[in-house]
């Protein structure tokens, strides 16, 4: 007889407890498998020219001695509705030995939830045993694996409320604490261990403020370290890691897949590698239920990794607590691939997302954009959409933020209203600038002249492949210039206050047109010429291209400097505006001496009509931009005049 029987037999069953939740909960890990296995055989069965799951991780961090699991999806087979598992009796017997296994810590409870547990564990073993034959149909499937509640009870339901009042006689059973563990029967090389993952908890914890959950339990099983953590309230939303030698298999279950793919993409930035179910969301995997499962193992080279990948893990678990209440929140302000974005970061910097959310959430995030009035938002206007993406994830990374810190110390929400008003006018004035677009469309200018300014000293004009690099460039970058034109025009429509700047990026993006049309006529004299050009007319091309990117880098000048004229600009700003416009009007007058000295040259060095002609339309290209450069100067001129409150 086992020791557990002798203990048994002596009637001291508390004596046994721990020895049965063990049993337990690793009961629990392959009944998760085993319906893991179910649901891959349908989906296979479903779709069966998709490629298998592989299930052979899973298996192995389940203990399942069942290698026959292993071939139900590629055996199974659909007729109608109805699923074909070869060796389904066998199945039924594991899945209704596990479920007694994992129901025998509560027996002979008088806790009220125990005996309606211990009811519906007979229920279930009953129903278990009218399932005969090798199929099941869909009845029977969802019976069987369903995790979704508000209708009838399922196997997996039960399993699913076994294993979180598990988790609670554990805690109550432990009779030590490890920084806030419950723990029993640990090996002495287990405390560090425990003491690492607690580490990381503990950093983060406060992050959570009241919301229930992060509850911790930790045993040894043969030779494997356990430790679980409930996360949060939910019961699908669970946790495992088990540690054997040097390496931690960590188990997740959750309801929703972008939380399940947030933290996926945490722990893979940690070291993780992750299982094919957890990465490859099937339809029909869980029968149209939310439910998804993962493995990911960390492989250590040591014990100080080992100890450095539990704090980690540790570190990370409170971002999951709420995680989908503020996504869909923060999509009202962001959009979903924002929402994620600011979640994302937020967690690399251990900032925690309830304090905003308790404080209020997108309301006071609302509240300040109203506060700052109709001159930057309307009523319906996304923050994104008026910011701009990455200004706007900055702003509610440092709200969330400050919101988190401020519920921490119990600072009322009146005073984090204020602070989040304050926080968004402070970002406005970073990155609303009226100038802001224009230099950045004077950027792609500028790159644009570089490029064909380098290209004539290269030789370009006698490569293909080079020119044509030059020339695909090119457009990519006049594309990125319109973009910004398009979001003037559109800021404009919003506020009146915003049209004199949509006319001028309008102008200037004449420049962008005119300096990619050059690249585009460089690629077509490079097709057909292998030569070089004669040294004549490539001094003329390459000094009237320096002449451009001059007058290219003088209007990014002229507009960082046009930005900072006000009522805080001294003499030597206003000295050194008029200084660089009047460089752009002599490089005007100078390009247009230096096209006329570049025809001349042409007629003289250059016999075929093709190259003469797209040569001399490449040099009328360049001068175009410079004679639009001039007008956007002037433009610039009379926009910064009547910043300063001066009729040009």
């Amino acid at each position: 007889m086992e020791k557990t029987g002798v203990v048994a037999a002596l009637g001291q069953t508390e004596l046994l407890r721990p020895a049965w939740i063990k049993a337990a909960l690793s009961a629990n890990d392959r009944i998760k498998f085993y319906l893991t296995a179910v649901q891959a055989a349908y989906a296979h069965a479903d779709h069966p020219g998709t490629v298998q799951l592989d299930l052979h991780r899973e298996y192995s961090a389940a203990h399942a001695d069942a290698p026959w699991i292993l071939d139900l999806p590629s055996s199974a087979c659909l007729e109608g509705p109805t699923l074909h598992l070869a060796n389904l009796p066998k199945l039924v017997e594991k899945l209704h030995a596990d479920l007694l296994a994992m129901a025998r810590p509560i027996e002979g409870s008088t806790d009220e939830a125990h005996v309606a547990l211990g009811t519906r564990v007979e229920q279930w073993c009953q129903w278990l045993g009218g399932l005969t034959g090798d199929t099941l149909d869909a009845t029977h499937l969802t019976a069987l694996t369903s995790g979704k509640r508000g209708g009838e009870d399922s196997f997996h339901i039960l399993v699913m409320d076994l294993h979180k009042a598990l988790n609670q006689l554990a805690a109550s059973l432990s009779d030590e604490a490890i920084d806030g563990a419950h723990v029993w029967q640990l090996a002495q090389e287990d405390r560090p261990l425990v003491s690492a993952f607690m580490r990381g908890l503990n950093r983060t914890r406060a992050l959570k403020l009241d919301h229930p959950g992060l509850e911790t339990a930790a045993t040894r099983d043969g030779k494997r370290l356990l430790i679980q953590n409930d996360i949060g309230t939910n019961d699908a939303h669970v946790l495992v890691a088990q540690i054997e030698g040097l390496i931690l298999t960590l188990t997740y279950s959750d309801l929703h897949r972008q939380r399940f793919v947030f933290f996926q993409d945490m722990l893979s930035q940690v070291g993780a590698k992750w299982s094919a179910v957890g990465s490859r969301m099937t339809e029909g995997l869980n029968l149209g239920d939310a439910y998804y499962v993962g493995t990911a193992t960390f492989e250590c080279s040591d014990e100080a990794a080992l100890r450095k990948a539990l704090e980690r893990l540790g570190a990370r678990i409170v971002f999951l607590i709420d995680w989908n209440r503020a996504r869909k929140r923060l999509q009202q302000i962001v959009g979903k691939a924002g929402a994620s974005a600011v979640l994302n970061e937020c967690a690399r910097q251990e900032i925690g997302h309830r304090g905003w959310l308790e404080a209020g959430g997108e309301s006071l995030i609302f509240a300040a954009m109203e506060a700052i009035g109709g001159d930057y938002f309307r009523i319906g206007d996304r923050l994104d959409a008026v910011m701009g993406d990455a200004p706007a994830r900055d702003f509610l990374v440092e709200a969330l933020a400050a919101s988190s810190l401020a519920m921490q110390q119990h600072q009322p929400v009146s005073r984090i209203t204020d602070t989040i008003r304050l926080l968004l006018i402070r970002h406005i004035g970073r990155h609303h600038d009226e100038f802001a677009l224009l230099a950045e469309h004077a950027s792609f200018c500028h790159a644009l002249a570089e490029g064909i300014r380098d290209a004539i000293a290269h030789g370009h004009e006698g490569s293909a492949n080079d020119a044509e690099n030059l020339a695909k460039r090119a457009k990519a970058w006049e594309r990125q210039a319109d973009l910004l034109v398009m979001r003037s025009r559109a800021r404009a429509e919003r506020n009146a206050r915003w049209l004199p700047f949509k006319r001028l990026i309008e102008r200037a993006d004449d420049i962008a047109d005119a300096l990619e049309e050059a690249a585009f006529l460089l690629s077509l004299i490079a097709e057909n010429h292998h030569k070089e050009w004669p040294v004549e007319v490539r001094q003329g091309m390459q000094q009237l291209a320096e002449k451009v990117l001059e007058a290219t880098q003088d209007h990014v000048k002229l507009l960082a400097i046009a930005s900072t004229l006000g009522e805080g600009s001294d003499a030597s700003d206003h000295e050194d505006f008029i200084a660089v416009s009047w460089r752009v009007l002599n490089a005007e007058q100078q390009c247009d001496q230096l096209l006329r000295d570049v025809r001349r040259q042409l007629v003289r060095n250059i016999d075929d009509a093709a190259t003469l002609n797209l040569s001399t339309d490449f040099a009328a290209a360049l001068e175009l931009a410079t004679d639009v450069l001039l007008a956007t100067a002037y433009r610039i001129r009379d926009l910064a005049f009547s910043r300063l409150g001066t009729e040009a």
